[in-house]
């Protein structure tokens, strides 16, 4: 591996170890075993380095998931293979879901990492429409994006910050699938 490769699998460790506020630009370069000035000859900042570390977390922990392999596109069980695998990893993501609530918490503290964060959220939902749908990435739509993408990744936010704070009451993938059929038979019965 090069200084490049090095720098993001440090940032990866610290910032489940750490967290995003709480990592150095010298916590990265003793778990890199890198220096200083490869941060910014590589990546820019250490904020952008830890917001690309976030963003291949978040791919290594989806990766697990193994929905696209269930079920029909779309269907209520390619869903609910996708929330078992969400609860089954939540133990091994909950650091990183810990950090991102640290970084939409922390207001203004951090508006250049904030940003960068919230641009990797349309990668984010294009991500999830495509695993549940089926359909590429590269087909989908800004509307796609800002519809049912949305609205999966406030359901995957909403389950892990429930993992997060009671992972003893915190739902299943089984009893979030069936809550989420529940809600669309309502939504249907009452003509919306």
């Amino acid at each position: 591996m090069g200084h490049r490769e090095d720098l993001l699998e440090g940032a990866k460790k610290c910032l489940t170890e750490k967290g995003f506020v709480r990592t150095t630009a010298r916590d990265i370069v003793s778990a890199s075993g890198t220096n200083l000035a490869s941060i910014g000859y590589h990546y820019g900042s250490k904020d952008a380095l830890l917001t690309q570390a976030f963003i291949a977390l978040i791919e290594e922990w989806g990766a697990g998931w193994g929905a696209e392999s269930a079920g029909a596109d779309g269907s209520l069980e390619r869903l609910r293979a996708l929330w078992d695998g969400v609860v089954a990893q939540q133990g091994a993501a909950a650091p990183v879901w810990a950090a991102s609530l640290e970084v939409a918490l922390s207001r203004d503290e951090k508006p250049e990492l904030k940003a960068m964060m919230a641009a990797s959220q349309v990668q984010g939902r294009r991500g999830l429409v495509s695993l549940l749908t089926g359909a590429p990435e590269d087909q989908l739509t800004e509307r796609d994006e800002r519809t049912l993408g949305a609205v999966y990744q406030a359901l995957l936010n909403g389950l892990m910050v429930q993992w997060l704070l009671d992972p003893a009451t915190a739902p299943d993938g089984e009893e979030f699938a069936e809550g989420l059929r529940r809600l669309a038979e309502g939504i249907t019965k009452a003509g919306g």
